[in-house]
């Protein structure tokens, strides 16, 4: 068996995979698409093995489990950078 890793090694080697696919010429939607699907497919395999797949319930618990993750990752970015919001995207709305 490999060297245990740490959780953020783990990150780091998925990143710099898909850092070589767009290198290599993948879009960046490409990447994310396949890294998404990736997820997806291994969480499937994770909760019900490699025969079985997910009920509404399963999608919805990993929906929420995904958010989750993603907020966090969004929270740690935003303090790095002293903001405790994120920037609008897109102009401001000058109307008023």
């Amino acid at each position: 068996m490999a060297s245990q890793q740490t959780q953020q090694q783990a990150i780091e080697a998925f990143i710099n995979l898909a850092n070589q696919m767009k290198e290599q010429g993948s879009s960046i939607q490409f990447v994310s698409t396949a890294l998404m699907r990736a997820c997806a497919v291994y969480s499937t395999y994770v909760v019900s093995g490699n025969e079985g797949g997910l009920h509404s319930s399963g999608i919805d618990k990993l929906k929420e489990l995904f958010g989750s993750e993603l907020a966090h990752v969004q929270a740690a970015k935003l303090s790095e950078r002293g903001l405790s919001e994120a920037p609008q995207n897109g102009p401001p709305d000058l109307s008023n």
